[in-house]
Formats: C-alpha cells, sequence, structure tokens
C-alpha cells in the first residue's frame, strides 16, 4: 500500500510531466495502480535507435520519493536485457545514490540519455549497430502486441496502423507498376509482330503482280512478228 506522501508525490509530477512532457519520452501511471508508470521511449535520429519505440516498467515504492523505483524494458533494444531490471544510479539498484529530489521527468531523461550511450553496466547487451537498428524497425509492431501496450498507449497503435496502411498503398501502387511495366514489352510485341505481317503481305503482293502484269515491249513484239507473217503471202503474190 502506497504511503500518503507517495501518492500526492506521484500525482504532481503526473501533472508537472503532462504541463511539460520530456522530448522523446512519454510516460503515465496505470489506471488500477499509480506506482506502477509505463514509459515508451522514442529514439533519438542520428543514433541507431532511431524510429524505435521502446516500451517499459517503473515500479515506484511505496516509500518514494525516499527510496528509488526499478526500472526495466520490455521491447528488445539491443542495449538492455528485456524483462530485467536496468542498473542506473537512478535505480533501485543504487539506492545509496538516489537524490529525493530527483522525479520521474528526472527518471525518464536519465534513462533516455543512458539508452543512447554505449556504457556497459548491469542488464546491458552488446549488439551490432545494425541489429539494433533492426529491433528499432520492428519495435512498434511488437509492442502493438502487447495488451497492455494498446491499452495504455491508443496513440501508437493508430500510429502504427497507419504505417501498416501506408505500407500497403505503396506495395499495391508498386505491384501496379510492375504490372504495367511488363505488359507494354508484350504489347510491343504484338505490334511488332502485327506490322511485320503487313511488310510480308505487301511483299507477297508485289511479287504476285509482278508475276501477273505483261511487260509491254514483248506485247509489241509479237504483234509485229504477227504482222509480218501475215504479210509474207501478200508479198509472194
Amino acid at each position: 500500500m502506497a504511503e500518503k506522501a507517495c501518492i500526492k508525490r506521484l500525482q504532481k509530477e503526473y501533472r508537472a510531466l503532462c504541463k511539460e512532457p520530456v522530448s522523446h519520452v512519454v510516460a503515465r501511471p496505470s489506471p488500477n495502480d499509480i506506482l506502477e508508470w509505463h514509459y515508451v521511449l522514442e529514439g533519438s535520429e542520428g543514433t541507431p535507435f532511431a524510429g524505435g519505440y521502446y516500451y517499459g516498467k517503473i515500479k515506484f515504492p511505496p516509500e518514494y520519493p525516499y527510496k528509488p523505483p526499478g526500472i526495466s524494458m520490455t521491447t528488445p533494444n539491443g542495449r538492455f536485457m528485456t524483462q530485467k531490471k536496468i542498473c542506473l544510479s537512478m535505480s533501485d539498484f543504487h539506492p545509496e545514490s538516489w537524490n529525493p529530489m530527483w522525479s520521474v521527468s528526472s527518471i525518464l531523461t536519465g534513462l533516455l540519455s543512458f539508452m543512447m550511450d554505449n556504457s556497459p553496466t548491469t542488464g546491458s547487451v552488446n549488439t551490432t549497430t545494425a541489429e539494433k537498428q533492426r529491433l528499432a524497425k520492428d519495435s512498434l509492431a511488437f509492442n502493438c502486441r502487447n495488451a497492455t501496450f494498446r491499452k495504455m498507449f491508443p496513440e501508437y497503435v493508430e500510429k502504427y496502423n497507419q504505417q501498416q496502411l501506408s505500407e500497403q498503398v505503396a506495395s499495391d501502387c508498386v505491384s501496379s507498376e510492375l504490372s504495367h511495366d511488363g505488359s507494354k514489352p508484350l504489347l510491343e510485341k504484338v505490334v511488332e509482330s502485327t506490322e511485320e505481317m503487313k511488310r510480308v503481305d505487301k511483299l507477297k503482293d508485289a511479287r504476285r503482280n509482278r508475276k501477273q502484269t505483261f511487260p509491254t515491249w514483248v506485247m509489241l513484239l509479237l504483234f509485229s512478228i504477227v504482222g509480218v507473217v501475215m504479210a509474207l503471202p501478200l508479198l509472194q503474190l
């Protein structure tokens, strides 16, 4: 059971967070338990995490702010183990370094900064840049399969649905273009074949006409010969 001071402090910090959000971070408490907060870190541009959406939880002790919270990440990310507590100076891994003046905003800012760093710590993992980029690309789809995520962050679910719709439209356009481009050579072949057939027909007609046409000079020669032959009997008389 959370102490009254803890509840008042977390309620105050949530109001402050709504008024002045942390850049690249969305966080809100569970509707049924103010000690359990859910967050989404958005990967910063220029890092292997760009385009990624990393979902996780912060669990505050009933003695907060005099004791630090536990922090974990649910989304595969290539930086921290999932479903394991992350070792931070602001987490319950180091209660000796905890400062009661720190707030939820301070914790989220520190977590985002530490995620973009490569410093090894308890709960961190070593992966390639390519692997981090792959996980960033798949992160939103992974999160949207989580019922709690869908309930806590409907705006990201809508964002994912819009992305899926855009990708589907783009895919359909590419398929249509490929189909259109693929039909052009076939059409050209049909046209070329038709024209070739016409040329062949013209050549055949020309040859046929040449065979059927009797040269004029041959006709004149034949008439001359016939005339001479017919005139010979008259000359003999």
